[in-house]
């Protein structure tokens, strides 16, 4: 039997603050004269990223995003978010008392070889 996945929560542009700002090092005037360093909080959590590595803001805004949800922050608010969402969605204790039913067991016979 196959299981067909279905979200446990979702995430949008709205639950993150976004701050653009000019930085100076490699890419020289084009750091200087645009803001392309960004920096990611997500308001939940508190977790913060940024990126000034890159002369672009878009290539910046990727890197914060991917080092933002490896922060200790982030993860434990996922684990957080997501165990409340399967609570929600799932009855942990009947389920398994379901599962436990004698006609939902699946017995094999075992013959022991001679």
């Amino acid at each position: 039997m196959v299981r067909e996945r279905q979200l446990l929560f979702s995430i949008t542009k709205d639950d993150f603050e976004f701050q653009y700002f000019r930085c100076g090092g490699n890419g020289g005037q084009n750091q200087n004269k645009r803001d392309t360093g960004v920096r990611i909080i997500h308001k939940e959590s508190g977790a913060v990223a940024e990126s000034r590595e890159e002369r672009s803001q878009l290539q910046n805004k990727r890197i914060a995003f991917q080092r933002l949800i490896k922060t200790k922050e982030f993860q434990k608010w996922h684990r957080i978010k997501s165990a409340m969402s399967i609570k929600g969605i799932i009855d942990i204790e009947r389920w398994v008392n379901d599962q436990m039913k004698p006609s939902n067991l699946k017995i094999e016979s075992y013959a022991p070889e001679e």
